[in-house]
This record gives C-alpha cells, structure tokens and sequence, in this order.
C-alpha cells in the first residue's frame, strides 16, 4: 500500500449504484489482459461499478514488461509464446490511442471473453468485430508501434506499488496496491463486499499482505454481456 497524489487518479466511466448517495470514488485500475486473474479482476471492478459509487479508468501495464532483464520470464519460462504474450496489450493501447477510452473498456471485455472464455489466443481481430471496431487494427498487436505509451502507463504503476508485482494494480483514495487476486469472478454483492473489506484493508497504514492458498484453477464464471455497439469514432486519445 503506497500513497499516490490525488491528481493521479483516473476520472473515466459512470457512477455505480450504491446502497447510498456517497460521491462516486475515482479508481485507476491497471491491468494485463492475457493474465487470467487479471481478467477476473476486471470483471470484478466492473461488477463493483454496478454496485457501489465508483467510477474506473482503465489502465494498461504489461507482464512482459514487468518480467524484462530476468534470466527466466515467469510466464513464460521455456520461451514458446513470444510475442503472442504481447499482443492482447499491444491491442488494447492500439484501441485507445485511435478510438478512445470507452472503446478500450469494450474491446478490453470482449478480448477477455475471447481469450479467457472460449480459448480463442488468436481472437483479436474477432474481439474487434464483436465491438464494431475495424479488425485491421489487429495489426498493431504485432509492432512495438505503442510500446512508448504502455510503457509509460506501466512505469506509473510500478512507481505506486514496485517491481516485485503482478496484475492488476488498483488506485483509490490516496494509496495504490496490487491485487485483489481472485480466483472466481465475484458478482453483484460478493463484488461489492470485497470491494469493501480492500478499502477498508488498504486504509490501514503499514499493511502490506494478507494471503492464504488459491484454488486450483481460476473459474471465470458465465460470459459478461458486451451490450451494444459502441460508436468507434468517440473519446479519442491525444
């Protein structure tokens, strides 16, 4: 837990529905979306956003990143994913530098759908369709064309919680940590519990773990809805 300026927290997406009429509070909320426990994180996040008077911003960071200059990349130990570990990231930067922060939230949701759900690793350009968005931006996936902006994103997150992390990586309310790492989706007011305790956990200066053993494979739990179709051309990103 580490205190971060309040000028660095996102203002993105719509108040949540809370059981009060609390302000809405601004999260950053930073992710890898080939992680699996990641994207249970976001679709954790999403479900507090329906439950609780959030609003989220949605950040990129990247383990590949993370995991340069080590002498063994532990998600990738024998060396046989290469880039296919770098362009669900690569991807989603493309997204929001050409259509905008809404358009990565979608396409960010139904990648993970693709990937995570139905096992689709080579489902980018599906994802892009599913959201409207043009599958030639798919290309971008395989070029360092974004590298400086994930970067950047990913060093801001590093320099609120350290090296020695993973995804995702929350800011909230003055102080940043990683995690929650979740291994089933919780949903509506499962979502909203946890979402509670971690404020609360997080609020306690000096506190820095709490851990006990993880199940034996992540349960992502049913299909999220993508809804509608977005406008591709809103909310660009200078």
């Amino acid at each position: 837990m580490i205190p971060v300026a309040p000028s660095s927290v996102g203002r993105h997406g719509g108040p949540g529905s809370g059981p009060d009429s609390s302000p809405a509070k601004a999260v950053d909320f930073w992710f890898d979306p080939v992680c699996p426990y990641s994207w249970i994180a976001a679709r954790w996040i999403r479900e507090v956003a329906r439950v609780r008077p959030v609003r989220v911003r949605l950040r990129l960071m990247s383990l590949q990143m993370l995991n340069e200059g080590r002498e063994v990349d532990p998600e990738d130990p024998d060396g046989e994913w290469g880039a296919c570990l770098w362009a669900p990231v690569r991807a989603c930067a493309a997204v929001e530098q050409r259509y905008g922060r809404a358009a990565l939230d979608r396409f960010s949701l139904a990648l993970g759908v693709r990937m995570h759900h139905r096992g689709e690793w080579d489902g980018i350009e599906r994802a892009l369709s599913d959201v409207g968005l043009p599958r030639e931006v798919a290309a971008a996936a395989w070029t360092s064309e974004y590298d400086a902006v994930i970067r950047a994103s990913h060093a801001r997150a590093v320099a609120l919680v350290g090296e020695d992390v993973g995804t995702p990586v929350v800011a909230v309310d003055g102080v940043a940590f990683f995690g929650p790492v979740v291994s089933a989706v919780p949903l509506g007011e499962t979502a909203g519990r946890l979402w509670d305790g971690v404020l609360k956990t997080a609020s306690v200066p000096g506190f820095c773990e709490l851990r006990r053993p993880a199940a034996p494979a992540p349960d992502f739990g049913p299909e999220p809805d993508l809804g509608p179709e977005p406008d591709p051309g809103s909310e660009p990103v200078g």
